[in-house]
């Protein structure tokens, strides 16, 4: 596999995922956790996600890879509780 000219999929590996027929969610989410997990230090993650969906979402809306992007997306920008002592009153 050719390195991608993409900053943000440095690996190529979402561009591939959408060229591979009938790819399934349980592939595309394997394929997503090993594009999060390449991404070099320093790029914005969300970001990067951000625009990767942008790209794709238009033209493949319906695409497995689109979902799991999309799932990728809301869980970004969820809320998190903070647990431990800084969650506890004082």
């Amino acid at each position: 596999m050719a390195r991608s000219t993409d900053p943000n999929d440095p690996k190529g590996l979402i561009r591939e995922a959408y060229n591979i027929e009938g790819i399934a969610m349980p592939e595309c989410r394997s394929i997503f956790l090993d594009w999060a997990l390449s991404l070099p230090d320093g790029v914005d993650q969300k970001q990067a996600l951000a625009e990767l969906h942008a790209a794709y979402s238009a033209q493949e809306a319906d695409h497995p890879m689109t979902q799991v992007m999309t799932e990728g997306l809301q869980a970004a920008q969820a809320p998190t509780r903070r647990g431990g002592w800084r969650s506890r009153p004082r």
